[in-house]
């Protein structure tokens, strides 16, 4: 009985010992197995996270080539910009260094001039005691003679010898002015023209300006763009400055080119109506419009040409007469100016026996040279000139495209005649434009200053303000105070004005004698 209750407590000892261990084995097995599936999970998110990774390393390393790219174009620009205002420094250093050569020649001049006039200085001071020494001889004559004292003959004589010179004085002021008047008319003309040429015409504001006008302010967004896009590519295309302020529908296109501004607002109107404004669609607009401007501006040019009955010109210079149209002098268009003057030329050619179509073809080509391609540095008349001659032109037609200025030396009888109705073309009244405002107050200071004068009874400014009339009283001006009066309101007029061309001067005397029949 023992035995069997050892033999069944050894039975279960063994078993229970066998189960432990076959558990055991079933739960290392188990853990084993699940270690493996973590590790190959591990595994695969390791991997994924190295994709990730690399894909965020590619995806920044992308982005920081393009910014560097983006920095590298922007740097390119600014040394571009850089060597761009490093050369107009130099050319303005070129042009100031050459003033300065003719400001020192002209100094030297007015030094040998203020040299001359001082030994003429000189002269007249011996003169002026050798004629106290006669005078003073011939007053104590005169009292001699007389029975007169030295000083009352001195007083006779200084009153005699006063209006005498003041008489003398008078006429010989007019003398020099009219030598003055005949001897300085050319150089007058070259100087004023000159200035014109380089100061005035290229910083007038309406000449540079062009207002693009839009329906809203939607639209002044789409031109502009995200980020600037669209208006950049617009001012690369077209070589305007586009100018986009807070003034309402309304765009500013500022260039001093007038063909580059004509082309920016039919694109940008093109653009406009069309919806799509895009920088592809903005070069593609503006290439087709410079090409429909510059078949414009042949056909204009033709046109022109065959009104005026000018036949054989050369293509090149049919393509400027037409680009006068975009190009204008003080609010006057020159393509109109031209044919004014071509017109004028005829006439007064026809008139004098000469070649009307000569004169016509050098009035229409009289201001060639201020619409090429290029700008040298030269007056657009000798340019003009060169052109002429460059594209066949007959010399006496040349000779007077570039002696419309006295620019050369007038050797045809057509020179004079195209100079003399190119001032009458632009001496046309309202034919250039002048600001109301100035104009009117041009005219009150005109009258104002004659009127400030005494004996001046009434003024009128006429002619545009180039003639001035002053009516004067008959009993307190005489005759010779007329002539004096004229000269002393010229003189101010010149010295405190500014006015276009000249102002004649005209002072009226009259005595005026009223009676009545009855």
């Amino acid at each position: 009985m023992v035995i069997s209750i050892i033999l069944a407590v050894a039975g279960l000892l063994v078993g229970g010992v066998c189960g432990y261990f076959g558990v055991n084995a079933a739960m290392r097995a188990k853990v084993t197995r699940k270690l493996k599936e973590a590790e190959d999970q591990g595994e695969v998110v390791k991997r994924n996270k190295l994709l990730e990774a690399k894909e965020k390393f590619l995806n920044m390393k992308a982005e920081f080539e393009k910014e560097v790219a983006e920095r590298n174009s922007k740097i390119q620009q600014s040394e571009n910009r850089a060597q761009q205002i490093e050369n107009r420094a130099q050319q303005k250093e070129q042009q100031v260094n050459q003033k300065q050569k003719e400001l020192d020649r002209k100094n030297s001049e007015l030094d040998a001039i203020r040299e001359n006039l001082e030994k003429q200085l000189t002269l007249v001071d011996a003169k002026q005691t050798e004629l106290d020494k006669l005078n003073v001889e011939a007053t104590e004559k005169l009292a001699s003679i007389a029975g007169l004292s030295v000083e009352e003959a001195k007083n006779q004589l200084v009153e005699s010898i006063k209006d005498e010179a003041k008489t003398e004085a008078m006429a010989y002021v007019n003398e020099m002015m009219e030598d003055a008047k005949l001897t300085a008319n050319k150089e007058a003309k070259r100087i004023i023209v000159q200035t014109i040429q380089r100061v005035a015409t290229e910083t007038a504001i309406e000449n540079s300006v062009t207002v693009f006008n839009i329906e809203s302010d939607e639209v002044k967004g789409r031109i502009i763009g995200r980020e600037g896009r669209n208006i950049r590519a617009l001012e690369a295309a077209t070589g305007v400055e586009i100018i986009v302020d807070d003034t309402p529908e309304a765009i500013v296109l500022s260039g001093f080119d007038p063909v580059r501004r004509e082309i920016a607002r039919l694109a940008l109107h093109q653009l406009v109506v069309d919806g799509r404004i895009h920088p592809a669609r903005i070069e593609e607009v503006v290439a087709k419009t410079r090409k429909q401007v510059e078949e414009e501006i042949v056909e204009i040019g033709k046109r022109t040409t065959i009104d005026l009955g000018i036949h054989g010109l050369h293509p090149e210079l049919i393509r400027l007469v037409g680009k006068m149209k975009y190009r204008s002098s003080y609010g006057q268009n020159l393509l109109q100016h031209a044919r004014e003057t071509a017109n004028l030329c005829a006439i007064m050619a026809a008139e004098l026996g000469l070649n009307p179509q000569k004169a016509k073809r050098a009035g229409l080509l009289h201001d060639i040279g201020k619409v090429p391609d290029d700008q040298p540095e030269l007056p657009h008349a000798i340019l003009g000139m060169n052109l002429a001659e460059k594209y066949k032109e007959k010399p006496d037609v040349c000779n007077a495209i570039g002696a419309h200025h006295d620019e050369v030396e007038m050797t045809s009888l057509l020179a004079p005649i195209v100079q003399v109705c190119d001032a009458i073309s632009g001496a046309r009244p309202g034919a250039r434009r002048e600001i109301v405002e100035a104009y009117i107050k041009r005219l009150n200071d005109l009258e104002n200053l004659a009127l400030s004068y005494p004996g001046v009874v009434k003024t009128y400014a006429i002619q545009a303000g180039r003639e001035l009339r002053v009516i004067v009283g008959a009993d307190k001006v005489d005759d010779k105070t007329v002539e004096t009066l004229s000269y002393d309101i010229a003189k101010k007029i010149q010295d405190e004005m500014t006015y276009p061309g000249q102002v004649k001067i005209t002072v009226i005397r009259e005595t005026r004698s009223v009676s009545y029949a009855k």
